[in-house]
């Protein structure tokens, strides 16, 4: 694949991002009778000219090397004619400027593997308990990413009175080796607006932490625990049909950061902003009203951002209806600071009632520093509004460079129009400065929205949400009939638009069915998510991870479908990034890259990262 440079937008040369040092993540899939397909990753530190070269090594003879000349225009090859009868080791060695380097880690296909596209996790689900949302991070340092997961009980809405089950979250190795158990206790309730986690290496020594919001009786991946065990904070001296049945509105609320290695609790503080008053987080607006019954005060949402555009920090965030407050802290040197808090305070602030039930991180202002996209405002990297819209709260966001005639990143997203309020169901604004590009839908409640490359015949990104009544280009111009789906997106088969994920499939749009995951269900109800949406290994399509329908097991899939784009990993691309560790947040969103990535590219962007390794001498 060809590049060519592009003048659209040049964002300002600075300091390199700490990003993860991934290995070659190779992966081998039984494709047919006699084929293997094979990908492996380009890193983003790398010269696009890298050639490659792949070996086969079949039961115990000598590794065969199944390219006649450096594989140069992508990074994934079919094999044809193999012996299924014995293992078959792959590996790959990169070539530059004509020199065979070092093999990366080698992955093999046991004898008489199955004719299947994706690898099965076996699971130790606790009793009553259902997988939910997972995320991904090196938790070991080995250059491969090991998978967090939250593990769902009975769980309840915000506004609903009721008892929960405590949120657990479990570490996998790809094998489905359990490396810890985080029990967050009965003081911690169940829900998809209670736990937001984030996986990410903060302090930058090669291995991923998880952090997330802690209480009294939590319980450590070591057994330790936070807190005083003794404690009950829940509305318990009500009668269950009461509204406050359940609910904890009283006793400390804590912010942890774990080990990711481990599961040990590495550094306790309160949660900052604390939960009082009570009746202190209501707005105006788009489903604003009023409440002192556990519903605003209870909504949360997090995100990872590279504030100083070198290091990574956790934003933790509290509110959105009314009150906002962001919360962000620096994990550095065995030691959690605060590094500044955003408050809308009340609700006549223009920053208040703003905030969607996700939220996104960029650099929207090409600094080199991340800005959060909080719905329909944005928080500079200084903890300073940049602006807000006031189009007030919605379900579902998307950030990207979506309009390729205009420099800079666009924000997409739908709109409540509730309670008497007036406005937009849909718009599309530009990231840098908050100006209006699109509204549509007036006055309309939009529940559902998309927005990215599906149709090659038409420059930039489409949009369609529901009741939108059409496909329509980013400009709101209507050019046909939209998807039936509006949910998340895949990169999935060769070319360069995204396909349409929802439930257990994928689908192109005008080009039918893609992949069924017999046997799986997808996440979080109405909602059809599935546990994950990402690139976890292979070549730069994404990878897609279900449950299975008896919570016993999570499959990753992956396509089997050549490409010749020639493209690194989108988890060296940092936006891409760090949509996976936000994935996870309310109500889960699909990952965007920072850059265009669709039918009408023109360049590929160098990412301006440096790997960073696994600190030997840092014990976690």
């Amino acid at each position: 694949m060809f590049f060519v440079p592009c003048c659209f937008y040049a964002p300002k040369i600075s300091a390199q991002r700490q990003m993860e040092n991934l290995g070659r993540g190779i992966i081998a899939v039984h494709k047919s009778a006699d084929s293997v397909f094979v990908s492996w990753r380009m890193l983003g530190t790398e010269p696009q000219d890298i050639a490659f070269n792949l070996y086969r090594k079949t039961g115990n003879a000598a590794p065969v090397k199944l390219n006649k000349t450096p594989i140069t225009e992508s990074t994934n090859y079919e094999d044809a004619r193999v012996n299924f009868s014995q293992p078959n080791t792959y590996f790959v060695k990169p070539v530059l400027k004509g020199a065979e380097q070092e093999a990366g880690k080698p992955y093999t296909l046991a004898a008489n593997a199955p004719v299947q596209q994706y690898i099965n996790i076996p699971l130790k689900t606790p009793q009553g308990y259902t997988p939910n949302d997972a995320s991904v991070g090196d938790l070991d340092g080995d250059g491969e990413y090991e998978i967090i997961l939250h593990q769902t009980g009975r769980g309840r809405d915000t506004p609903s009175p009721g008892l929960t089950d405590p949120p657990i979250f479990q570490a996998y190795k790809m094998d489905g080796t359990l490396l810890w158990t985080i029990n967050l206790g009965k003081n911690i309730r169940e829900g998809a607006h209670y736990t937001q986690f984030m996986v990410y290496d903060l302090d930058g020594d090669g291995i991923a932490e998880f952090a997330c919001k802690t209480a009294d009786g939590t319980v450590d991946g070591k057994g330790k625990v936070i807190g005083d065990s003794t404690k009950d904070w829940r509305t318990l001296n009500v009668e269950p049909r009461n509204v406050m049945y359940g609910k904890i509105m009283n006793g400390p609320e804590y912010f942890t950061i774990f080990s990711g290695k481990t599961g040990e609790a590495l550094a306790t503080t309160d949660y900052i902003p604390s939960r009082y008053p009570t009746n202190g987080w209501n707005g105006h607006g788009g489903n604003g009203g009023h409440d002192d019954t556990g519903n605003r005060v209870d909504r949360f949402t997090a995100c990872i951002a590279y504030l100083d555009g070198v290091h990574p920090s956790v934003v933790m965030c509290r509110g959105y209806y009314g009150r906002s407050v962001l919360a962000a802290w620096d994990w550095r040197n065995g030691k959690l600071t605060s590094r500044w808090v955003f408050d809308s305070k009340d609700g006549e602030n223009p920053y208040s009632g703003q905030g969607y039930h996700n939220l996104s991180v960029a650099d929207v202002d090409g600094d080199g520093k991340d800005e959060i996209v909080y719905g329909s405002m944005v928080v500079d990297d200084n903890g300073k509004g940049l602006f807000s819209t006031g189009y007030r709260h919605g379900d579902a966001l998307h950030v990207s460079d979506l309009d390729i005639s205009r420099p800079g990143l666009e924000v997409f997203g739908i709109h409540e129009i509730e309670e008497g309020t007036k406005g937009p169901g849909v718009t599309v604004y530009d990231a840098r400065t908050g100006e209006t590009l699109f509204k549509g839908s007036m006055d309309q409640d939009v529940g559902r929205g998309v927005a990215d490359d599906i149709d090659p015949a038409y420059p930039g990104a489409e949009m369609w949400w529901s009741g939108s009544n059409g496909l329509y280009t980013i400009k709101g111009v209507r050019i046909g009939d939209a998807p039936r789906s509006t949910n998340f997106l895949s990169w999935w088969d060769g070319d360069l638009n995204r396909e349409l994920l929802d439930g257990n499939h994928i689908d192109k749009y005008k080009g039918g069915r893609l992949l069924t995951a017999e046997g799986c269900v997808s996440n979080n109800g109405t909602k059809s998510t599935p546990a994950l949406s990402a690139d976890l290994f292979g070549d730069w399509r994404e990878e897609v991870m279900f449950r299975t329908a008896d919570n016993q097991n999570l499959r990753i899939y992956t396509t089997t479908i050549p490409t010749k784009h020639k493209i690194y990993t989108l988890m060296h691309d940092p936006q891409y990034r760090l949509s996976i560790a936000w994935q996870n947040v309310g109500y889960n969103q699909p990952p965007h890259t920072g850059f265009y990535l669709g039918s009408d590219m023109k360049m590929l962007p160098k990412p301006n990262i440096v790997l960073v390794k696994k600190a030997s001498a840092q014990k976690k």
